[in-house]
């Protein structure tokens, strides 16, 4: 069974309600090529929506086929997400690519690849391609994860996040596009992304405007559900000139006890006859102490 098979199987188990397609096909060729490009390009009408593709996952184990996978959304504009696991099997990353606004995959090749090298005829010693399902399970994890909240928009979406198994590091950066990209679909983009740039401050600008005129009560409190303000007590006592300190603020009173509960202060007369009395038991204990 071909991978893309078996994933169709699995996800269909979990989820069957999910329209899925499978392509067994390798898309550095022309014709592979062209029929990744209409995938792409395809819009599903379902109950009166039309929803193309939203993000491209990147899951290809070799630099060609993440090239290819480059070309064509770049050439789409389309927002795709790269993944990968080293040789040895212990450590990863995930990279977010929005053509002209962040690093194409063309953008910073590795060292080798731009030199001329071709990937294929490498042979480094002391290097093993394995397998290890734990690391892969965890680069999963964090595609995934970071796919929801770039589509769901919630919490940080990370533009490069790395995994590091042996020691449990985690680097992260960003990553901006080379203005001497190789990919000339980039370029293109990166000039269409800086043309836009003007109009999408100004929004972003407008937006952060409104938001603060209506926090503007509660400076201390962007996020507040409940509208909620801490204010300081100087200010509650300076806004109450004229007024004593004890003055509380309107809508708020004080409890006053209630009368029956009140007790007469102690008098003199009262303190003596306590005292007879503590005499008179101190005699009643001395005379059974007697006895």
């Amino acid at each position: 069974m071909t991978k893309t098979d078996a994933a169709v199987q699995t996800l269909s188990s979990i989820n069957p309600d999910v329209v899925l397609e499978s392509y067994s096909l390798n898309i550095t060729t022309v014709k592979g090529f062209e029929v990744f490009m209409e995938s792409l390009k395809r819009t599903w009408k379902k109950a009166g929506d039309n929803s193309g593709v939203d993000i491209v996952l990147s899951c290809v184990d070799n630099y060609e086929a993440r090239m290819v996978v480059n070309q064509a959304c770049n050439e789409l504009k389309q927002t795709w997400m790269e993944s990968g696991v080293s040789e040895d099997a212990v450590s990863g990353h995930i990279q977010l690519l929005i053509p002209g606004e962040t690093a194409c995959f063309a953008c910073a090749p590795p060292l080798v690849v731009a030199s001329g090298v071709d990937e294929r005829t490498l042979k480094r010693e002391g290097v093993c391609a394995a397998s290890l399902p734990t690391t892969m399970g965890v680069v999963a994890g964090l595609l995934v994860q970071n796919t929801l909240k770039y589509l769901l928009k919630f919490g940080y979406v990370s533009p490069y996040l790395g995994y590091n198994s042996l020691k449990d590091f985690f680097p992260t950066m960003e990553m901006r596009p080379n203005p001497q990209c190789s990919n000339l679909a980039c370029l293109e983009r990166q000039k269409e992304y800086i043309k836009a740039k003007p109009a999408r401050d100004a929004v972003a600008k407008a937006k952060m405007e409104a938001e603060a005129s209506v926090t503007e009560d509660c400076p201390l409190h962007m996020d507040n559900e409940w509208n909620i303000c801490v204010v300081d007590d100087t200010e509650i006592i300076g806004s109450t000139s004229g007024q004593s300190i004890d003055t509380l603020p309107e809508g708020l009173t004080h409890e006053l006890p209630i009368a029956d509960k009140l007790q007469a202060p102690s008098t003199v007369e009262g303190t003596s006859a306590v005292i007879d009395d503590l005499e008179d038991l101190q005699r009643q204990l001395d005379a059974l102490n007697a006895v």
